[in-house]
């Protein structure tokens, strides 16, 4: 097998990956590097656990290959969203007992931190349209929406 050596900025951090040419972003985030709190739900960008950020907007890590993310973009992982968990989205997840199972959760709170930062004062309904597309199959649709108004007005607070 062809292995090539890809330079990605992820949280801050260069990294050096050998990986083969057209590798998922989402395997070598957690295979490669660590970075296993993004997580692997579909593989075909339908279900936006496997949400990233890249360059600030919230992208499907599963459908990206690492070619693509070898040219000098900015991404970030839950992992980079704040050092001690204390993301204002994250603190509101906690608070608002969100997860059940937890297993969409990072993909949840990173999709939210995205609407925050692009709209900080979202309605509910632009809450419920830009959280679309990201599933949950507990179905905590509910304290997730509670979790996002929660962390909107701690925003507000701290702006």
């Amino acid at each position: 097998m062809i292995m090539a050596t890809y330079s990605l900025n992820i949280n801050g951090t260069s990294h050096e990956v050998d990986v083969a040419p057209g590798t998922s972003l989402l395997w070598v985030l957690r295979e490669h590097l660590g970075l296993t709190g993004t997580k692997y739900g579909c593989g075909i960008a339908q279900c936006g656990t496997c949400t990233i950020h890249v360059d600030g907007n919230p992208v499907r890590a599963c459908i990206l290959q690492v070619d693509t993310m070898a040219k000098g973009q900015q991404i970030k992982t839950i992992e980079g969203l704040s050092e001690k968990g204390d993301h204002p989205v994250q603190q509101a997840w906690i608070t608002a007992q969100a997860p059940q199972c937890g297993y969409c959760q990072s993909g949840q709170i990173m999709q939210a931190a995205a609407l925050l930062e692009t709209n900080p004062n979202p309605t509910r309904e632009e809450i419920k349209s830009y959280m679309n597309g990201v599933l949950c199959r507990c179905g905590t649709y509910l304290r997730i929406l509670k979790a996002i108004e929660m962390a909107k007005e701690q925003t507000s607070k701290t702006t």
